[in-house]
């Protein structure tokens, strides 16, 4: 793993005393507020409180004013209506607040996901067509459709009404549709655009509520319902890694105590099955590393209905059944990862050279499609370098499906685009796209894409960085400068949990392999009398070696967490880099700024956890 560089926020001391004066809070919290932005009292009071009620009305989200009038005109003829999702996390959950709420609305409502391994993402003709010779009449899509011109076409062609509700990037043409719901519609002027698709169908759903009660004040039964649909949007955006921002905020926010009070059936029997019915709170690690996984296993295993069912049945026998399903999918999810994984590894040092090379490539038959794009982010983050796992045919007679992601400011959809010729096709985002290729045209890719890389990496800063909101020190570490902190939550994409460092810490205890995957440590720090447990995810492989031979303290990037374990909840960090300690330079010989000499000016440029 290539040694990070590490950096620090600005920190302006007179305008920290002054967010301080106005807003009442503490100088740490000041920090970093400061860091994310926020300077206005006004903001800084939205973003602590993030109240339910400063989500923007539904009607202003473009396209949803039309949407309505046709599902409602819909409901009162008896159509038969179809919820066309997605096989992910998000479109699971969008699938489920939308058909949950026609459901509710006395409309006659299936749902509809494309199987991730036989049809791929989106809105297929072929899907189009199998659905009007079943008699449906009008197809809603969630999370996917606004980029499928050719599908809304046939749709069309067949008589069938198409409301496309989407957020992702849409091509030069738009589809026809009787209406197209996205909050980056052209030529509108909605001011944030980061929702994900489930953050579009609660809003659909909600505008719908209102149109059948009459007035912006919804039936009661009504209300509770949108009230686990915040909680389902919350667990989409927190799973699809959209900014927790502005309206993304709110709902995970709010949604994560709707998911502790009221959770639906199917989740409530999940996180009883996940450990998590006796946290006292959740938080959105919860979702991203306990809740998510379990429902994205059933879609990378081909199994996505079944995650919908989850989320909407109210039988609590069914639920139970389905939550011990999910969980032996994620099992074995985890067993074909760790498979993968070391096969990938052991093959990109036969494949690659490791420190020279820009990027890998790297091939397999026996690889499931489902699951290689989270090898191939893992061993991203690790390298720092945009990787590609392929799982290629068994059989030799179709494509292979490949999996590409990049840590590193190397613009994937660029850099496939100069490979086209040799791709079966390609499509996705800079930081993470798929592709299918040939296997005959395999080596002549991986050279191009190689290629295609270097030159890439030239325009970026190719190197890892790691910024610092502050340097503190371990004994500032306590309950209540946690709860301090965690006024900023929830954490995650655009509102990082924050990154501080320490200095000369001393490891107390040796470190040792905890957790079923044997990746993660775990080890007693000390610094200047303060003792406190340690955590590093994924990193016993690189970093238990190099630690137990030590023989001298270390300086440590961390992000510091209450861990609540049965209802007891205590101050742990989680170690994100760590290197030895230099007295005269705590940098250890790499270009970022000497924290020695920023130490020696904390008391006028280190944000310090203090009461105001």
């Amino acid at each position: 793993m290539p040694e990070k560089k590490w950096m620090f926020r600005a920190h302006d001391r007179a305008r920290v005393e002054s967010l301080v004066e106005a807003c009442g809070v503490s100088p740490i919290v000041a920090q970093l507020l400061l860091n994310r932005e926020l300077t206005a009292p006004a903001d800084v009071t939205r973003f602590l409180q993030a109240k339910l009620t400063d989500l923007r009305p539904p009607e202003q989200l473009p396209g949803i004013p039309a949407a309505v009038e046709r599902i409602m005109r819909a409901i009162s003829d008896g159509e038969q209506i179809v919820v066309y999702g997605d096989y992910d996390v998000d479109g699971m959950a969008a699938t489920a607040i939308l058909y949950r709420c026609l459901k509710l609305l006395k409309s006659q409502v299936v749902y509809h996901l494309p199987n991730r391994l036989d049809e791929g993402y989106g809105l297929h003709v072929e899907s189009i067509e199998k659905l009007a010779n079943r008699g449906k009449q009008l197809i809603i899509t969630v999370d996917c459709g606004i980029a499928s011109v050719e599908a809304a076409q046939r749709a069309r062609e067949l008589g069938l009404s198409l409301i496309i509700t989407d957020h992702h990037r849409f091509g030069s043409e738009l589809p026809v549709a009787d209406s197209l719901v996205h909050p980056a519609l052209p030529g509108s002027d909605y001011p944030f655009s980061g929702l994900c698709g489930a953050g579009v169908a609660f809003k659909l759903s909600w505008a719908l509520c209102q149109a059948h009660t009459g007035s912006p004040r919804v039936a009661e039964h009504l209300r509770d319902f949108l009230v686990q649909a915040v909680g389902l949007a919350a667990i989409a955006t927190v799973a699809d890694v959209v900014p927790l921002l502005d309206e993304n905020r709110l709902i995970v926010r709010n949604g994560l105590k709707s998911l502790s009070r009221s959770a639906p059936t199917g989740l409530q029997k999940l996180m009883e099955k996940a450990g998590l019915s006796t946290k006292q709170q959740l938080d959105a690690d919860d979702i991203g590393f306990t809740i998510a996984p379990r429902l994205n296993a059933a879609g990378r295993l081909g199994q996505a209905q079944l995650g919908v069912e989850l989320l909407v049945t109210e039988d609590v026998e069914r639920a139970s059944a389905l939550a011990d399903y999910l969980e032996e999918l994620n099992n074995s999810r985890n067993k074909l990862e760790r498979s993968i994984h070391l096969a990938a590894v052991k093959q990109l040092k036969d494949v690659h050279l490791e420190q020279e090379d820009p990027a890998f490539v790297l091939a397999s038959p026996n690889w499931h499609p489902g699951v290689i794009g989270i090898v191939a982010g893992k061993l991203a983050e690790k390298h720092h370098k945009p990787v590609i796992l392929i799982a290629l045919d068994k059989l030799g007679c179709k494509p292979g499906t490949g999996s590409a992601r990049s840590p590193n400011g190397v613009n994937l959809h660029a850099t496939l685009e100069q490979c086209n010729e040799m791709l079966v096709s390609s499509g996705g985002h800079a930081a993470a796209a798929g592709l299918k290729i040939d296997e005959s045209k395999l080596a002549a890719f991986r050279s191009a894409f190689l290629e295609a890389v270097a030159e890439q990496t030239a325009e970026v800063d190719a190197e890892a960085t790691m910024v610092m909101d502050a340097e503190v020190a371990l004994a500032d570490l306590d309950m209540h400068s946690l709860t301090q902190i965690e006024q900023l939550a929830p954490f995650g994409m655009g509102n990082q949990r924050p990154l501080f460092c320490a200095l000369d810490v001393q490891i107390a205890e040796p470190p040792k392999v905890i957790g079923a995957s044997g990746k993660t440590l775990s080890m007693q720090l000390n610094q200047h009398g303060k003792r406190i447990r340690a955590v590093a995810f994924g990193q016993a492989d690189e970093w238990l070696p190099k630690l137990t031979q030590l023989e001298t303290n270390i300086d440590i990037a961390f992000r510091p967490v209450i861990n609540d374990f049965r209802g007891f909840r205590k101050v742990e960090i989680q170690l994100s880099d760590w290197r030895v300690h230099d007295a005269g330079s705590a940098t250890s010989g790499s270009s970022s700024l000497p924290l020695r000499r920023h130490s020696k000016a904390a008391e006028r440029s280190v944000a310090r956890f203090s009461e105001p």
